[in-house]
């Protein structure tokens, strides 16, 4: 219940909460934000949501699938914000394991052994969760009067010849392309009039958080400088979700999309304040006016036979 004299706590939707990035948004909001923002999990499938109970047992969740117009509808009335943490995950192809074990133990006659393949899950490619997902989220979004829309979403997103964008590719080229996927998702969130903040993290890891000096870029900027003494690509996960957390309660972040990367540990001086990477940021953000084509479509229609003549 509110306070009296103090304003009620905004409604904030914390989508794709089952996974590793989201679980940790989720906690930093229920832990650090409580008199700020009632957080709410959206949970894909009644396993994700008894995942999600197990971790953070005093969630509220709902389910709804992100290809589920009506059950998104539902979840997002009501809302304030949202964070999306949705992304499509692929597995790893175990018999692509055993080639490059036996190619390597054969190293004499192969001098590449080649690298792991991957696959998406059924309704689970980028094209239907970074794509036609984060989209249905963004419309349910837009149609629940939501007042601001977090979405992390991937350094990279510049680079069509990123080796990300092979993961899951099948023979007739469509099925993977995530990094694509994602960026015109990200198109569709500038377009459709809210207050967004994208946030390009680099390369994911599992650390605790304010242990780094945190870095900001545009345009994969921090990526293309290339790599030596005190850059990095990667960024602790907890920290992903400092920043965006922070954002919800910063206007600073308004209107703004940028990359997110960490020096190494060591290197610099560890952010303890997320809200510092606004002041970094200095009111960049990144240039959606290239626009990359689309990748194919994994529901493109098969040609149609040559009749026999």
């Amino acid at each position: 219940a509110a306070v009296a004299g103090l304003a009620p706590a905004q409604k904030v939707l914390v989508t794709g909460a089952g996974g590793r990035t989201g679980r940790l948004v989720l906690e930093k909001l229920s832990n650090d934000y409580r008199s700020t923002f009632a957080p709410i999990a959206l949970a894909r499938s009644t396993k994700a949501q008894k995942k999600v109970a197990e971790l953070v047992p005093d969630a509220t969740i709902v389910v709804a699938d992100v290809l589920d117009d009506v059950a998104l509808e539902a979840a997002f009335a009501g809302v304030d914000k949202v964070v999306l943490c949705t992304s499509a995950v692929p597995s790893i192809k175990i018999l692509s394991i055993i080639k490059i074990l036996l190619k390597k133990a054969l190293f004499f006659l192969f001098n590449d052994a080649g690298r792991p393949e991957f696959t998406f899950p059924d309704r689970g490619t980028p094209e239907e969760v970074d794509w036609l997902g984060a989209k249905a989220q963004i419309d349910a979004a837009v149609r629940a009067g939501v007042k601001h829309f977090v979405f992390v979403s991937s350094m990279n997103g510049t680079q069509p010849d990123s080796f990300l964008n092979t993961i899951g590719r099948r023979p007739d080229g469509s099925g993977g392309d995530i990094l694509l996927w994602k960026r015109k998702a990200e198109r569709h969130l500038v377009a459709s009039g809210m207050a967004y903040t994208i946030i390009h993290p680099g390369g994911l890891v599992d650390e605790p958080p304010s242990k780094r000096e945190l870095v900001v870029g545009v345009d994969d900027e921090l990526l293309l400088a290339g790599s030596g003494p005190g850059r990095s690509r990667s960024v602790s996960r907890a920290d992903v979700a400092r920043v965006c957390c922070a954002a919800l309660a910063d206007d600073r972040a308004l209107n703004t999309s940028f990359d997110l990367a960490s020096k190494p540990v060591g290197d610099g001086t560890p952010t303890l304040h997320a809200r510092d990477v606004f002041d970094a940021l200095d009111g960049r953000s990144c240039d959606y006016a290239v626009v990359l084509p689309d990748p194919p479509s994994i529901f493109a229609a098969a040609p149609a036979s040559s009749p026999d003549l």
